[in-house]
């Protein structure tokens, strides 16, 4: 029997809105706490602008001197979503490879544009390792750090996919989200073939709601996208926000919440790794983890009651039904969280093997 294609249209969100509940939001990846109060005043002082059409030249400068491009190589979108469909409707590959587990709107603007999609799904048994393509796709389509993986791969070994004749897109949505940024290909600009380096300012600084991305990539290329755009596609406000979380306070308070991901992630795989159902498969590197346990959505659904909402895994292609994606979140909601998990796991495994009680630590 053949197994249903996975939802590529789901995302976190939805684990979040459904019933209403006001569920804790493990589900979606956004920093907590954000926008900062500076963001959010400099975002209102742009409301008094909003009778001019907006003028993107200060905001494209702001990006290509952060990442150390010329500004042709720069292409300010409605979030990263808005990138995805503009490639896929102004490329013309052959043979498409979309590396999986990873966020699914590429394939899905892919599909939804009329392409024919090749999968190459890697393994959780050697971490998620990045492997080998097939020699003859003209267009490749990765992430790094991966969604939901959160598996960070070697620069090295992303770049090694780069060839003439070639597309290789990365989005690097959650780069921001690793201290320094190493492993990121958005300044490097003397690979074979044409690359393609996808951003967002949503997850570290809350502005899902705004729509604010961006695109680095060869100016010709970029220019094509550029002209299937509508006519001033990004807001004011998106653009003012671009242009100051590019300038240097906002990236060293980037590279701050970075270093303090790093600590809070590791204590919810410290509190993870005490569960012998649990199992964790390469090395996180983002503000979320990636865990696969028996029962998957019963427990799912019972942290719900417990006031948790966690994203599910199957709607990745590569996983099923027994995988999660959790956020890092502050240790006092982890720890909360992990003590609802302690007492639905429990109550999982009682009804699965009735009579055989698992013991349970003090809550």
């Amino acid at each position: 029997m053949t197994a249903p294609e996975p939802d590529l249209r789901h995302h976190g969100d939805a684990e979040v809105r459904a019933d209403g509940l006001g569920l804790v939001d493990l589900a979606v990846n956004v920093r907590t706490g954000t926008p900062p109060a500076w963001l959010r005043e400099h975002l209102a002082a742009t409301l008094g602008d909003l009778a001019a059409y907006p003028d993107q030249s200060a905001a494209r400068a702001a990006v290509a001197a952060r990442h150390a491009r010329p500004v042709g190589e720069v292409l300010l979108t409605s979030g990263a979503a808005e990138a995805f469909v503009l490639l896929a409707r102004v490329l013309t590959p052959r043979h498409i490879v979309v590396v999986h587990p990873q966020f699914t709107e590429p394939e899905a603007a892919l599909r939804d544009a009329g392409h024919r999609v090749h999968r190459v799904l890697l393994s959780p048994e050697d971490g998620f390792r990045l492997g080998a393509v097939p020699e003859e796709a003209d267009l490749v389509v990765l992430g790094n750090p991966t969604n939901p993986t959160s598996v960070l791969h070697p620069a090295e070994a992303v770049a090694a996919l780069a060839r003439p004749g070639r597309t290789l897109v990365v989005d690097e949505a959650f780069m921001d989200t690793v201290p320094g940024e190493r492993e990121s290909l958005a300044a490097v600009r003397d690979l074979p073939g044409r690359v393609v380096v996808l951003r967002s300012l949503t997850k570290t600084w809350g502005l899902a709601g705004l729509r604010i991305g961006y695109v680095l990539g060869p100016a010709p290329l970029i220019a094509d996208l550029g002209a299937a755009q509508p006519l001033w596609p990004v807001s004011t406000p998106a653009l003012a926000a671009a242009e100051v979380c590019s300038g240097p306070a906002a990236l060293a308070e980037a590279e701050q919440a970075a270093a303090e991901l790093v600590l809070r992630r590791e204590h919810l795989t410290r509190g993870l790794a005490a569960f012998p159902s649990v199992r964790q498969y390469g090395e996180p590197a983002s503000s979320f983890v990636l865990v696969r346990l028996p029962d998957a959505a019963a427990v799912r659904q019972r942290l719900r009651e417990h006031g948790f909402a966690v994203r599910r895994g199957d709607t990745f292609p590569g996983l099923g039904e027994e995988w999660l994606r959790i956020a890092v979140r502050d240790e006092a909601t982890t720890d909360r969280f992990l003590n609802a998990l302690e007492a639905v796991l429990g109550s999982v495994q009682e009804q699965a093997r009735p009579g055989e009680r698992p013991a349970l630590s003090a809550p």
